[in-house]
């Protein structure tokens, strides 16, 4: 009797009826897996898409690139025959032709002042970016959004004071006038590029530096600045190009006071050359030198190519 006064617990709904709510089937034919399924379809179109945007921006690129370096091997005769054939006949006397034209001269005065402005750059913007990220003080973020204020800034807009500023202090065409416009130009992005890689780092280690006895300078020196090696190799890639290729401010800095000679950096020594080489149809010499000028910064990025990309995503990564 016992056995038959037991009562078998009702059914949910639906149970042995169909009527109740669907089970997930193994193959994957619910609203989540459909939404996947597009999310999927919508990130390989935009994979095909993005990468034939970056094949075409690609060619655009090196498309010019190598039409100015196959004309550097070239002769007059083939180069205005056919821009895009090979040389018959691989010759350098078109870069020494440039070279003895003043390119030598103009990559000497240019590689002087950037071996000064980018060093300086780099000094001076990794302490101030240091120190605004690392260290809370009254007025920290209004420096430091002055500094940010400054990457907006035009270069030609400045351009009419500062020559009257650099003329004043009696430095116009000197190295040491442009090299201090170049710092105070490049400041800006310096300080706002390593400011947020500075905050990424972690602080265990500078602070043990600081209880084993070393001072704020020596911790910096010698503990933050090594970890921060891919951060000052990017910035200092983009200061390099930035500078390498400046234009403006050497046409305005650099005149000729009281007759003596003019220190023309290479963008300007290019220009001139393009002048002089128009007139006489000498294109493969100037070609040459377009190379000339290429070929420094080109096997500097090539050189630091995995420590500037490290550098640029680091602050994602960590």
């Amino acid at each position: 009797m016992a056995a038959d006064m037991t009562q078998t617990p009702p059914a949910g709904p639906g149970a042995g009826t169909g009527t109740g709510t669907p089970s997930a089937k193994p193959g994957g034919t619910g609203p989540g897996t459909e939404r996947s399924r597009r999310f999927g379809e919508t990130g390989a179109t935009l994979n095909v898409f993005g990468s034939g945007f970056m094949a075409i921006w690609g060619i655009m690129v090196l498309g010019p690139v190598l039409w100015v370096v196959l004309g550097a091997f070239k002769n007059t005769s083939e180069l205005n025959g056919s821009a895009w054939s090979w040389p018959h006949h691989w010759s350098f006397d078109a870069f020494s032709r440039a070279w003895h034209t003043g390119i030598s001269t103009y990559l000497k005065d240019t590689v002087i002042v950037l071996v000064f402005s980018v060093s300086l750059t780099m000094l001076f913007g990794a302490m101030a970016a240091y120190v605004l990220a690392r260290f809370e003080f009254r007025g920290n973020r209004f420096i430091y959004y002055l500094f940010v204020s400054g990457v907006m800034l035009p270069v030609y807009l400045a351009l009419v004071p500062l020559f009257f500023q650099v003329s004043k202090l009696h430095m116009l065409n000197t190295y040491q006038g442009l090299i201090l416009v170049y710092v105070a130009f490049s400041m800006p992005f310096t300080v706002f590029f390593l400011h947020a890689f500075f905050r990424t780092l972690p602080s265990a280690v500078y602070e043990a530096a600081l209880i084993d006895g070393a001072s704020h300078t020596r911790a910096f020196f010698q503990v933050m600045l090594p970890m921060a090696k891919p951060g000052l190799i990017s910035v200092g890639i983009f200061n390099i190009l930035g500078q390498w290729n400046q234009y403006l401010l050497p046409v305005v800095l650099m005149q000729s006071q009281h007759g003596e000679a003019p220190h023309y950096m290479l963008s300007q020594g290019l220009v001139s050359l393009m002048v002089a080489q128009g007139y006489s149809g000498d294109f493969p010499a100037l070609f040459a030198g377009m190379t000339i000028a290429m070929l420094p910064v080109m096997a500097v990025y090539l050189s630091f190519q995995r420590q500037v990309q490290a550098g640029l995503t680091a602050g994602t990564l960590k």
